[in-house]
């Protein structure tokens, strides 16, 4: 087991910002958590865990412990008549899982494809796009508690999976460290191409009866042709989250604001695009020293290779003002910010 000192943590998050840390580990095995909750006082230490440092803002030089969980494995732990139970451990790239349940035919996640991130991170976050969540193939995360060393492991209902919520960010913060996460897959496909896009995507190409690699090979289309590689222009991906307000303030808004688009997401609230809201403020492709609004996606802030962490929120808080003072409504950062 390696200590690192005062390590530059660029490598380790997709925005690029380089500040240190104190202290840095690599957990490569459950062997090595446990050892690391045994010596080091987890509980009363300034800790961050992180896995690819895909939903993070670094905003200054962090004087504690790093801990990145490079934890790796997938496996087949059980199955029935229709589902397949597959554990992915907390180090495992996220995409390069799904690639891996779509070449095996366990369907249920292909929508999520080309997410920057590790397994790990996915519950936390409850990740999302194109008409999936984690929360509908999640059956348990497993997570050890830093007081007690002992493992527990948590059911979908126990992790209170919200909206880019999870019990992870909020009761059990800072409490647990999750290794692993086992996932309940369909054998028999049942595509979701609800989404417009993949729809616009499968009848340029005349797929009428998709596989799940169809539509993995749609949403890797979709994302690469409006999304930033985070390799090539450091960002974090959506910086907000989509707001919810009640219908009735929509309809309002909606009449002075006849292009703006709303999904129903209960019988009195309506999901407004941040994208949109970002966009018709005039953000969308503005550049702010080192960083701005991308030219493709307004809700994704870039860093064009100097910025700080401190610059990109002093940018993002801008952006939330203009949106408030234009439409009333507050959008929020799904961006931790450190």
């Amino acid at each position: 087991m390696i200590v690192k000192t005062k390590i530059s943590l660029k490598p380790y998050n997709t925005f690029g910002i380089d500040v240190n840390a104190a202290d840095f580990i690599e957990i490569n095995s459950i062997e090595g958590l446990k050892f690391i909750i045994e010596t080091f006082d987890l509980v009363n230490r300034h800790t961050l865990v992180i896995g690819g440092g895909s939903n993070i803002l670094l905003t200054k030089n962090y004087n504690g412990l790093v801990l990145k969980m490079a934890i790796l494995g997938i496996e087949k732990v059980n199955e029935d008549a229709e589902h397949v139970y597959i554990k992915a451990m907390a180090g495992e790239a996220w995409h390069q899982f799904v690639l891996f349940c779509v070449n095996n035919n366990y369907a249920g996640i292909e929508n999520l494809s080309l997410i920057p991130g590790c397994v790990g991170a996915a519950p936390m976050q409850n990740i999302g796009a194109y008409g999936a969540e984690i929360k509908d193939t999640c059956f348990e995360v497993e997570a050890y508690n830093i007081e007690t060393n002992e493992q527990k492991l948590f059911s979908n209902a126990e992790c209170k999976f919200g909206y880019r919520e999870s019990i992870f960010k909020h009761e059990a913060k800072g409490k647990y460290i999750i290794t692993s996460v086992i996932f309940k897959l369909l054998k028999q496909a049942k595509v979701n191409v609800s989404y417009g896009a993949i729809q616009d995507v499968l009848r340029s190409k005349n797929i009428e009866n998709p596989t799940i690699k169809n539509v993995s090979d749609a949403v890797i289309s979709i994302r690469e042709s409006k999304l930033p590689n985070p390799k090539m222009l450091g960002n974090a991906g959506s910086f907000f989250k989509n707001p919810e307000i009640p219908t009735e303030e929509y309809l309002s808004l909606k009449e002075k604001f006849p292009a703006m688009v709303g999904y129903k997401t209960s019988e009195i609230n309506t999901k407004l695009a941040a994208g949109w809201l970002i966009e018709q403020c005039g953000w969308k492709g503005k550049v702010v020293g080192n960083t701005g609004s991308h030219k493709d996606q307004a809700l994704v802030l870039v860093n064009y290779g100097n910025a700080t962490g401190n610059e990109i929120w002093k940018l993002a808080m801008h952006i939330q003002e203009s949106v408030f003072e234009k439409f009333g409504v507050t959008i929020i950062p799904e961006v931790n910010v450190i």
